[in-house]
């Protein structure tokens, strides 16, 4: 379960396993937020009798006492709601500066409930499906609830729910809706070494990664462990393999400029989110013209991040990935803050 960046797949296959090896956990979501926090509404951790198992609030003094209260929670088997206070206080022994509050909903998960098993197992299948879901929790600790974009439930017990799913997480009447995305999926064309160093980078941030290249040998699963999806393929027929949408993120970095534009001149004809070229200024004169001589609009091309990445003076491939990494979530926080709806209506 995760809000915003939170590692959904990590903490859901985390919690099957828990639950799997007979053990139970605690899944502490933030539920409001007041002022400033290093992490927002809709954000988790999961809580093993070992500790932190995955997720994060925010770590900090904050952290650290709703790690100490889930351990009391599993000892007693029980949920809680709790405040925690990110103000400074001149009398406590540390001393928070961020200037705000965060409401903490510290769920038990017994490992024989088969409600939280059903919820984890639907949202886990769905993600894979790339189909959006909803979390419902019960601010009570009751069982929770999965639902689909008309609110029909999934998983999980529907009573009492009486909100329609929106796109920003929700506290309302003991309920909290978190809308759960199955995560943007990144295309990256292209499998040598910055594509390497940059597809586990993209996985931890929350994309689903894509390779495509036209050398079998370079889009294999020991190259690309994380990947969820290689392809090996003809550039010149990319839709043949995948179809791009306007949520896509692509990457271009192939062994070549003739590459470079057999790929840029079909993936531009049609809407994406983000498109980043690697290559030198020389080199993106060179293509853009062969672009706009194939009739590809200007619009489309200012659309192109070129030379790609934020300028951190990146040199080798793991640097390289790092800047273009953090320029593609500026871009997807951007794009987030657009897409946000008003809170949801009643049924």
């Amino acid at each position: 379960m995760a809000g915003r960046e939170c590692p959904m797949r990590k903490i859901c296959e985390t919690l099957l396993s828990l639950l799997d090896r007979g053990e139970d956990a605690v899944l502490a979501t933030i539920v409001a937020e007041e002022g400033s926090s290093p992490r927002g509404t809709g954000a988790q951790m999961l809580v093993s009798r070992e500790g932190l198992a995955a997720g994060t609030i925010g770590g900090g003094a904050a952290e650290g006492a709703a790690l100490e209260l889930a351990e009391r929670l599993l000892a007693e088997q029980r949920s809680a709601l709790q405040s925690f206070r990110l103000r400074h206080d001149p009398k406590a022994r540390e001393n928070p500066v961020c200037g705000g509050d965060i409401s903490v909903l510290l769920q038990f998960i017994g490992h024989e409930d088969r409600d939280w098993r059903d919820v984890t197992a639907a949202l886990l299948a769905r993600r894979e499906a790339r189909k959006q879901s909803w979390l419902v929790l019960r601010t009570d600790g009751g069982a929770p609830a999965l639902l689909d974009k008309r609110g029909c439930v999934l998983a999980g017990v529907a009573e009492g729910i009486s909100c329609a799913p929106a796109s920003r997480a929700l506290l309302e009447n003991g309920l909290f809706l978190l809308p759960l995305s199955p995560g943007e999926r990144a295309v990256i064309f292209g499998g040598g070494h910055c594509s390497r160093a940059l597809a586990p980078l993209l996985e931890t941030v929350g994309f689903r990664v894509t390779v495509f290249d036209d050398r079998p040998e370079f889009v294999t699963k020991e190259r690309f462990p994380t990947a969820e999806t290689l392809i090996a393929g003809d550039y010149l027929r990319i839709s043949g393999y995948l179809t791009l949408t306007a949520a896509d993120y692509v990457v271009v970095m192939t062994n070549g400029h003739q590459h470079d534009y057999e790929v840029e001149e079909q993936v531009l004809r049609g809407p994406l989110a983000y498109i980043g070229v690697i290559g030198s200024r020389t080199k993106t004169a060179y293509v853009n013209r062969r672009l706009r001589e194939a009739g590809v609009p200007e619009e489309a091309l200012r659309r192109v991040h070129s030379p790609i990445g934020t300028a951190i003076g990146a040199v080798t491939p793991e640097e390289i990935a790092v800047s273009i990494a953090g320029e593609m979530i500026l871009e997807r926080s951007r794009l987030r803050k657009e897409g946000e709806a008003h809170p949801c209506r009643p049924l």
